[in-house]
Order: structure tokens, then C-alpha cells, then sequence
């Protein structure tokens, strides 16, 4: 009786013992690791977001455990273990600019934005899609400029071949006319799918469809990485548009010659080939 009454002692004590290191708070990753620590603040100051620099992570030190971190630990060092881990003034490099994480359970319900109606889920998109194994799907946003302008970007997933369209306004009586007029152009062979958020300026969605037979497909509410050929290409443009520039003051004509620059520059994902020529070799015809 003896032995087991110390055997139960030393089992109550060692899980005591683990329940007090469970309840003690793990240092950091970030602040145990420096030359992580640096990468992660760099890339943050260049407008990377959390989830593209933990997926640049794996690719570029694939098999290092220790140079691999999630983006809920990135952010979770922005926004609670920001003292001598991460500067708070990267927060401002974040696409939303919040001064705290939202939670995974948010919800966008009552608000004005994700009430579009009977619009069909991104988890419906067909496997092609998300393999870039066929041209002709799209990803589609509005940036802004100063005084409440907006100009429309469609960039195409294959080729990453970018299209801007000069819109009035960025209610979807405006927007939607625009991209119509825009699609039609195209081949219908690139005229797939667009991959749109969940801004009111695509409510009229299935005016859209009838008029280019193109299906748009929706992306999770809070989620701009869904779209992240978009999102890049977004941020390329700042180069030829920046966030203070008036954009009602440019014509069709020259948002075309914009794009056209962009489109015969170089990728390094494209193997350094450039959006033009991948597109034209994937809809040339074959003999």
C-alpha cells in the first residue's frame, strides 16, 4: 500500500508539474529566432501579408523547421506580443489596417458589404481553376485613389494579363456596365469565370453572367488572399498609380497603354517571360 500511495503522489506531482508548464505562456518564435525575426519585419514593410510570407517560408527554407512560422504567429506577434518581437508600426503595412486581428468566427452579416445575393461560394470553382491549367478564368477587385476613385483591375490567373477599366463610380450600376463592355472584347475562350470579393459592386452579379456568360464566383468574407494574383498585381500598379492620384483623370486609352506596360514587363513566376506572350501561346491556335 505503501508504493502505491508514493506512486500516486509522484503521478498527482509530475501532473501537476505539466498542467503549470501547459498554463505557462511559450515564448515567442519570432523573439527566439532573430534572422527569422528580420525576414518576417522586411517582408511585412513590403506590404506582404502574413499568409504570403509563411508560404514563401516553406518554399525558400523547405525542410528548415526552424524557419517556418504560421501567419496566425505573425500576427498574433503584431497584435499581443508586439513588445521587442515585432514593431506595432508594421501594422500599418497590413491591407486592412486594423488595430486588431479579427476572429476567425466574424461575421460580415448587417453590414453593407457581403450582401450579395445568390452569389456563388469560391469552394464551387472547378479544380482548373486553382490548377492554372486552363487561361480564361479571372480575379477582379477596385483600387482606389483620392476623391472617392476607383478604377477596376481583372487579372487572369494563367498569364497573370492584366486588364484596367475605367469605371464612373464603384456602385455596381457603374462597375458592372464597365466590366461587361470590357469582356466582351475577349475571346470567349478567355471568358471562364471571375473571381470577385464581397463588395456591393458586383450585387448585380447575374446581370454580368447573362450578358458575357462568364460565372462569378465569390470569395469568403475577409479573405483578399483568395484572390492573390489580384492582390499582387494590385500593388504592381501602385508603381503607375499611386494611392494619392486622382484617377477619374484617366482616359481608357491611357489605362490600356498602363496595362500594356505592366503586361510586356517580365516575371519572375513566369519564368521571366511576360504576361503577353504566356497569354498569346496559351490561346494561339494549334495546328
Amino acid at each position: 500500500m505503501r508504493n502505491g500511495g508514493q506512486e500516486k503522489y509522484r503521478a498527482a506531482v509530475a501532473d501537476s508539474r505539466a498542467w503549470d508548464r501547459t498554463r505557462r505562456p511559450k515564448p515567442c518564435l519570432l523573439a527566439t529566432n532573430c534572422r527569422l525575426q528580420r525576414i518576417v519585419a522586411k517582408k511585412l514593410s513590403l506590404n506582404w501579408s502574413p499568409e504570403q510570407i509563411s508560404g514563401w517560408l516553406r518554399g525558400e527554407f523547405d525542410g528548415d523547421e526552424r524557419m517556418q512560422i504560421s501567419h496566425e504567429t505573425i500576427y498574433r506577434s503584431l497584435f499581443v506580443q508586439a513588445r521587442g518581437v515585432l514593431k506595432r508600426d508594421l501594422v500599418k503595412h497590413l491591407r486592412t489596417h486594423r488595430v486588431n486581428r479579427r476572429s476567425k468566427q466574424a461575421t460580415t452579416r448587417g453590414l453593407p458589404r457581403g450582401q450579395i445575393v445568390d452569389g456563388v461560394s469560391i469552394r464551387e470553382r472547378p479544380p482548373e481553376v486553382e490548377d492554372r491549367a486552363v487561361p480564361g478564368h479571372w480575379e477582379g477587385d477596385l483600387i482606389a485613389g483620392t476623391h472617392n476613385t476607383h478604377i477596376a483591375t481583372l487579372v487572369e490567373q494563367c498569364s497573370r494579363f492584366t486588364l484596367l477599366v475605367k469605371v464612373p463610380g464603384k456602385d455596381t450600376a457603374s462597375v458592372v456596365p464597365a466590366l461587361i463592355r470590357q469582356i466582351r472584347k475577349l475571346p470567349s475562350e478567355l471568358r471562364q469565370s471571375l473571381t470577385w470579393d464581397r463588395g456591393t459592386e458586383m450585387a448585380a452579379h447575374k446581370d454580368f453572367t447573362v450578358a458575357t456568360k462568364v460565372r462569378v464566383y465569390f470569395c469568403d468574407p475577409q479573405s483578399p488572399w483568395q484572390r492573390g494574383t489580384n492582390e499582387n498585381t494590385n500593388r504592381l500598379l501602385r508603381q503607375y498609380l499611386p494611392k494619392d492620384t486622382d484617377l477619374s483623370i484617366y482616359s481608357q486609352t491611357e489605362l490600356n497603354k498602363i496595362a500594356r506596360r505592366l503586361n510586356q514587363r517580365p516575371r519572375k513566376t513566369l519564368d521571366f517571360k511576360t504576361p503577353a506572350v504566356i497569354l498569346n501561346t496559351s490561346v494561339a491556335p494549334t495546328s
